[in-house]
């Protein structure tokens, strides 16, 4: 049990002997948020089959990442204001409650309400563990425990789609919610009995409504700008640039406003206090760039270029997880013995920038093998940065004001996996674009092919026989009878097949319209015509 008593927030803290038991319950906490995305989408397919609602289909992630970030800050502020055991434990229960409820949804709009829901807890799982890491365990010992923080976050990528894919299978898409109730009941009773924190006496609460406002503000516009940019509306567009002139006011006004705030939401002094705080939020955005867009558009390629099996989409990113622990457990181990760890960052993000320049040479002819290698590199980057990053800001504060640090790491992240998944999802668009390969406007007479474009007849030779039908191809006569072909007349005789009518192709259920591309469809006749 951990018996230092804080006033100012400045003292040490002693580690406690069960410390091992306690990070158990708090990285399961962890598992618990980062498993549930990919399981849910995972079902998204069968969710739609059954409740429907296919246009709005993407508000269930825009809905849980948009509050799940807008409500980081203001729990990791809760948590240094107040119990942040018993806010932990708050956000675990406000976690499983969506769930509970999200599994009882029988509309799309009932499904995007409660993920928002559910995404407000997983912001407090998020904020909570991480300034828990912060409380319990002196600067020189968080090393040792980012490689179980990573480990948590490999099993999560790699198991999420799997176990999403069991689950929804055998028991329905309900219970890729309901999965959530057992674990977080399991996190609830283990941290209620293991965690003990130390008391911290304040005096008079202020909360900064103003500040939460604008910074909820400002997250959603920047949300939703990541989220439409490219795919809803064009860069370009007034709706994206008037939403990024709201997030560069809303902005303005945020930093007007904490510096006269008395408990500000996100306190300038963890900025302007030391360098390091800010140069660990910028890596945090590079690498959570990287990481969701590597994440999000790797298992593609791989799915659609170099025929990977969509089922194994979690086991497809494991060269990458791999890098991402071993790179975080020897940053953690060497942190822990020397005290030093400035060049992982810097080692990290050069050998990040050098995997993802490998990873933009790919084309159809790359094999899988390569492909790995260079998503090790990745993965050794991420590790060697996102973990140290964290670890760094955590150590460039003050204990009093670990929650709001720890929720600007979580927040930094997101918001940059946000922004690289609409950056690189603008690109992949892009590329698409420019070999040709989508439909035509709508109305727009598509050209008929040149006959010297279309395909290359087969041809097949009638074989006489009194018993089986004679084989033919659909497009040319057939070749001349062989000479050592039982004799059927005096003759040479050549098969004519006769094409039948084009017959317009049958079109499922919203499908696309008859296309002059595609080939003429002919009657099989049961033999060959011979003259």
């Amino acid at each position: 049990m951990s018996t230092t008593t804080a006033t100012g927030g400045d003292a040490i803290p002693v580690v406690p002997k069960n410390i091992r038991w306690i990070m158990l319950g708090i990285l399961l906490a962890m598992l618990l948020s980062q498993l549930d995305g990919l399981i849910v989408g995972t079902a998204m397919p069968t969710i739609v089959d059954e409740i429907g609602g296919l246009n709005h289909i993407s508000w269930v992630v825009t809905a849980y990442t948009l509050t799940s970030a807008c409500s980081t800050p203001v729990w990791g502020k809760l948590g240094d204001l107040y119990n942040r055991k018993n806010l932990f434990l708050g956000s675990i229960v406000v976690f499983i409650v969506g769930s509970v409820l999200s599994g009882q949804a029988n509309s799309m709009g009932e499904l995007i309400g409660f993920r928002s829901l559910q995404g407000i807890g997983a912001g407090g799982l998020m904020a909570g563990a991480f300034a828990l890491i912060g409380i319990l365990l002196p600067p020189r010992e968080r090393g040792k425990y980012q490689g179980m923080v990573a480990i948590v976050q490999a099993v999560g990528s790699i198991g999420g789609p799997l176990v999403g894919g069991f689950v929804t299978s055998h028991l329905g898409w309900r219970w890729a919610f309901y999965i959530n109730i057992p674990i977080g009941v399991l996190c609830i009773v283990w941290c209620a009995l293991m965690l003990h924190l130390p008391v911290v006496r304040r005096g008079k609460v202020v909360i900064d409504w103003l500040g939460i406002t604008l910074l909820t503000t400002a997250i959603t516009a920047l949300v939703l700008a990541a989220t439409w940019a490219g795919s809803t509306y064009a860069w370009g567009s007034w709706q994206i640039l008037g939403l990024a002139a709201a997030v560069v006011l809303l902005l303005v006004g945020l930093v007007a406003t904490e510096r006269r705030a008395v408990e500000p939401l996100l306190p300038l002094r963890i900025f302007t206090g030391h360098r390091n705080f800010p140069i660990s939020a910028v890596l945090l955005v590079v690498a959570g760039v990287a990481m969701f867009g590597a994440t999000l558009y790797l298992p593609l390629y791989q799915q659609t270029v170099q025929g990977a099996s969509a089922a194994n989409s979690g086991i497809l990113l494991l060269p990458m997880m791999a890098g991402t622990v071993v790179a975080s457990v020897i940053a953690g181990k060497v942190m822990v013995k020397t005290g030093r760890y400035k060049i992982f960052p810097v080692l990290g993000a050069a050998v990040l920038a050098v995997g993802m320049e490998l990873l933009s040479t790919m084309d159809t002819t790359t094999s899988r093998l390569v492909t790995s290698a260079f998503m090790v590199l990745v993965g050794v980057g991420v590790g060697f940065t996102i973990q140290m990053a964290n670890t760094i800001a955590q150590n460039a504060v003050q204990l009093k004001d670990m929650g709001a640090a720890s929720a600007g790491t979580s927040l930094f992240r997101t918001l940059g996996g946000s922004v690289g998944v609409a950056i690189f999802g603008s690109l992949f668009a892009r590329a698409v674009a420019g070999t040709g390969v989508g439909s035509a406007p709508a109305g727009a007479p598509r050209p008929r092919p040149s006959p010297d474009s279309r395909p290359t007849p087969r041809t097949s030779t009638c074989r006489r026989s009194p018993t089986a039908p004679r084989t033919f191809s659909w497009s040319e006569p057939c070749a001349p009878r062989s000479p050592s072909s039982p004799p059927y007349s005096s003759r040479k005789s050549r098969c004519a097949v006769r094409p039948a009518r084009p017959r317009t192709p049958r079109r499922k259920p919203g499908g696309n319209q008859p296309s002059p591309l595609d080939p003429p469809s002919f009657q099989r006749l049961p033999r060959c015509t011979c003259s």
